[in-house]
């Protein structure tokens, strides 16, 4: 889908919308779609996606969603695809529109919104102004700037100050795609108030699963307080066939603590840009991930962490287990600026290939301008331990299951740093099935 069709798009959604909520959200899709038109589709001429090949997505002709189409999702079939949410709060968007019957809020505490943006940009604007586009970077991000042009609806969680939500929060975005090649434009806006504490999960699924041919583009922004906390898991299972771009990007002010996983367990070209800015002295930030890919799956996973200010601490791991002819990627970068004194960043990045035709290309860096640091990264890229497997199979564990026992405790270490028990479970599960299907094991 060209540049100039996605143009035509907008213009229609523009008309579509006019009169509909505050002139500055108009603003901010015109501006979106202008940045989007000055950058282009990246090439592999540009630096940060030289391993990764966008023409599929720019070669083939989307049609947008334009409304909410009732009965094409169960709550049944969400639960199938996800994990039992039964002690959580969700909301479910379908095709980039919110789900009110397939949702479940409850009673929420004074503090507290939580529901679709589009409804709280037609009531309470001035209350997601001050945050809503100002951390995606659409300056230097095209896919970032093409969600921000058709930017409508998504999910909203904002907490006022001293405020304890128990009960995790489970945002599913699935898309419909069913023979027909769509795409959507999936936002999530966290804002957490100083001394407030949340924990988001974000589900990514496909309503057809293996059929389905999509293009999900995704932006999530995370505005964590003064000493509050989040904990984020996101977990994308689309369809093998659909095209997976998401950008997430965090700020966390002092002695704030962030922490995410990013676990990628579906589609055939995924593209994840996750950066994290430490804006306040005293904060703690985490960023974990896993990736399984195996057939001809592209899994692409971009960090940046920025220490901004002094005495704070980062860690940094990412995991990646490919089969087939799977390829992937793994771009992470810390930089620390010049008066961040006294910051204690780690990074780690391992992968596991189990097939001779897998490949993975890894680069870790820093970029550090500060001298009282505590700074370290690290790679490493192998098959499994065939000293291990022997050593297991002479105390009797037969060979299938000795590969398995030693691929569940290398994904282990990301799924103990998961919060929610149920998710941790489901995606034990999910591992154990994926193993069971992997053809080179």
């Amino acid at each position: 889908m060209t540049v100039e069709l996605y143009e035509s798009t907008f213009n229609d959604l523009e008309e579509k919308l006019t009169g509909v909520g505050p002139a500055w959200v108009h603003g901010l899709r015109t501006a979106g779609l202008a940045k989007f038109k000055n950058l282009g589709f990246p090439t592999l001429r540009n630096e940060e996606w030289r391993h990764t090949r966008v023409r599929p997505i720019a070669g083939t002709t989307f049609s947008p969603v334009t409304e909410y189409k009732p009965d094409q999702l169960t709550v049944g079939r969400i639960l199938q695809q996800t994990f039992d949410d039964g002690d959580c709060r969700r909301l479910v968007f379908v095709d980039g529109y919110y789900a009110p019957d397939l949702s479940r809020i409850g009673e929420l505490p004074e503090g507290i919104l939580l529901g679709s943006l589009a409804d709280v940009l037609a009531t309470y604007p001035d209350l997601v102004k001050p945050y809503l586009g100002r951390l995606a970077d659409t300056g230097s991000k095209p896919f970032a700037a093409l969600n921000t042009a058709f930017l409508q609806d998504g999910a909203l969680i904002y907490l006022q100050g001293n405020i304890s939500v128990e009960d995790p929060i489970h945002v599913v975005f699935a898309s419909t795609g069913d023979g027909e090649a769509t795409v959507s434009h999936p936002r999530t806006l966290v804002v957490v108030g100083d001394n407030s504490r949340v924990t988001v999960v974000e589900s990514f699924i496909g309503a057809h699963e293996e059929e389905g041919i999509y293009f999900t583009n995704a932006v999530s922004e995370f505005y964590c307080g003064d000493n509050a906390e989040i904990q984020h898991c996101k977990i994308q299972r689309e369809s093998t066939r659909a095209y997976h771009v998401a950008a997430q990007q965090a700020r966390i002010d002092r002695n704030g603590r962030f922490s995410t996983e990013n676990i990628s367990l579906g589609g055939g070209l995924v593209r994840n840009d996750i950066g994290s800015i430490l804006d306040g002295e005293g904060t703690d930030c985490r960023v974990d991930g896993l990736y399984l890919a195996t057939h001809r799956q592209h899994i692409d996973n971009h960090t940046f962490i920025r220490h901004a200010k002094p005495n704070c601490h980062s860690f940094e791991m990412y995991k990646g287990i490919l089969d087939g002819k799977a390829r992937g990627v793994f771009n992470g970068k810390i930089y620390v600026d010049p008066d961040a004194q006294k910051t204690d960043a780690k990074q780690t990045n391992n992968c596991i290939l189990l097939s001779e035709d897998a490949r993975i290309n890894t680069n870790p860096q820093l970029e550090i301008f500060a001298d009282d640091v505590k700074c370290t990264h690290g790679a490493t890229v192998g098959q499994l331990d065939e000293n291990a497997v022997f050593y297991m199979r002479s105390r009797g564990i037969p060979d299938e299951q000795a590969r398995h026992m030693l691929i569940y405790a290398f994904a282990a270490e990301v799924f103990e740093r998961i919060a929610v028990d149920r998710v941790r479970e489901r995606l034990e599960a999910d591992l154990y099935d994926w193993l069971s299907a992997a053809p080179n094991i």
